[in-house]
C-alpha cells in the first residue's frame, strides 16, 4: 500500500509538468530582407567615403568572417530586426539583401525560419 501514494504523486507531478510547457509558437509569415547582426536595417557605413557596396555583399561580407562573435544572419522587417536562430538554413547568403517573404516561428523575439522566397515583384 506505501507504493501508491508515491505512484500517485508521480502521475500527477508528471501531467503538472506537462501542462506547464510553454505552447509551440505557430508559423507566421512576414515581409522584409535577411541583414547582418552587426548592421541591422541599415548598411549605410558601408557605403561610407564613396564606396558602392550591397546590402547583400554587406551582409555575406560581415557573416563570413570565422570567429565565434562575428555578426549573424538576422531578418528585418518594418525597422525591427529580429535574430534568427537556425543560422545555416539554406538560403539565408542567397537571399540577402533582398525583399522576401520569410515564414518561420517566433519566440522569445527570435525567429526559426522554415522557408524563404523572393517577395513578389511590385509593377
Amino acid at each position: 500500500m506505501s507504493r501508491f501514494p508515491a505512484f500517485a504523486v508521480a502521475i500527477v507531478s508528471l501531467s503538472i509538468g506537462a501542462g506547464s510547457r510553454p505552447a509551440m509558437a505557430a508559423e507566421q509569415t512576414w515581409s522584409g530582407a535577411i541583414s547582418d547582426s552587426m548592421c541591422g536595417a541599415s548598411h549605410a557605413a558601408m557605403s561610407a567615403n564613396g564606396a558602392k557596396v550591397t546590402d547583400r555583399d554587406c551582409t555575406v561580407a560581415c557573416v563570413s568572417y570565422q570567429t565565434p562573435d562575428s555578426p549573424k544572419f538576422v531578418f528585418v522587417s518594418q525597422g525591427k530586426v529580429y535574430p534568427i536562430s537556425n543560422q545555416r538554413f539554406g538560403g539565408l547568403a542567397r537571399y540577402a539583401g533582398q525583399p522576401i517573404t520569410l515564414t518561420g516561428e517566433i519566440n522569445d523575439g527570435t525567429i526559426t525560419v522554415s522557408k524563404i522566397t523572393a517577395a513578389p515583384k511590385t509593377p
